[in-house]
């Protein structure tokens, strides 16, 4: 079976700004935040400050990956140039989404840099309190003035937008919002990561949500979909109950397959990452070819 990997990262050095202050490599694949908190992000064996898109590839290698998505956010820091710089050097293996704050005060300057001269097709905006746009500032109105500047200008420039609006509970968490966004911009896809990051026990939530966001240009990437049941383990039984979810709500050729690699591989393998969707009876064959390949190359490449 193809594959595309629709959820990945590579970061030059590890340079985040979150909720905890600075994130930063301390070497070994591990990092720091201000707090003093030192966690293993990603495997050793993938990089030592960052990861970059050579490790990417050995991974994709090793497990059938054809192209992989690079996207980017605050908790392993911007890459717009690494980013650019793997996508030209390997153009039949990646692609990718360029990221900006949108309260910078030379944003017009950056956007024309990023989408005008460097040609992003993409756009991501993460949202969350924990690492993105409302982890160091007030919550933002995702269907506010500011964000829809931005959901304009990628709808002139013709550009996918990708949203990580956070977790249940979280009030980066705007479904309604998001839905509403979705519904101004017709003519837009937008990817909505994480399959809108359900936990244990939020099966309910999850289906009144996908219910709203049940729309034509409306996509989700399955990205860190199993590690948001921890402790679960492979086979992950919970994450299977929301593809169930996801598949009666908004239908197999809405999902992507995306691992949110490197750093989820510090936590299981990429194989169980993969087979755990394969194996759990939830897709047709035709289905897995949506999820791990179609949908994926029709959106981004």
């Amino acid at each position: 079976m193809r594959i595309i990997d629709a959820h990945a990262h590579i970061a030059q050095y590890i340079a985040g700004f979150t909720s905890r202050g600075e994130l930063r490599a301390v070497g070994a694949g591990k990092a720091k935040y201000s707090t003093g908190e030192i966690f293993q992000m990603f495997p050793p064996e993938m990089g030592d400050l960052g990861v970059s898109p050579e490790a990417l590839l050995k991974i994709m290698d090793l497990h059938g990956v054809e192209k992989a998505v690079l996207l980017q956010g605050n908790w392993l820091g911007f890459h717009n140039d690494y980013t650019f710089e793997a996508i030209k050097k390997y153009p039949t293996q990646f692609t990718g989404a360029a990221t900006y704050d949108p309260f910078c005060v030379k944003v017009e300057e950056i956007r024309k840099r990023l989408f005008d001269d460097l040609g992003f097709r993409a756009v991501k905006f993460e949202l969350s309190t924990g690492s993105g746009l409302m982890a160091n500032r007030p919550p933002i109105d995702i269907d506010g003035e500011a964000m829809n500047e931005c959901y304009r200008h990628a709808s002139d420039k013709g550009l996918t937008v990708v949203l990580d609006i956070g977790r249940p509970s979280e009030p980066c968490w705007q479904v309604d919002a998001a839905a509403s966004v979705a519904a101004k911009y017709p003519q837009t896809n937008f990817v909505l990561c994480h399959l809108l990051s359900p936990q244990r026990g939020d099966n309910a939530l999850l289906k009144t949500a996908l219910e709203k966001l049940s729309k034509p240009n409306v996509y989700f990437d399955l990205s860190s979909l199993a590690h948001n049941q921890k402790p679960e383990k492979f086979p992950y039984p919970t994450a299977v109950e929301h593809l169930k979810t996801a598949k009666s709500v908004v239908g197999a050729d809405k999902l992507m397959f995306g691992t949110d690699m490197p750093c989820n591989l510090a936590r299981d393998s990429y194989a169980h990452l993969r087979d755990y969707i394969i194996d759990s009876g939830v897709f047709t064959a035709s289905e897995l070819e949506a999820v791990f390949y179609n949908t994926a190359e029709k959106i981004y490449f």
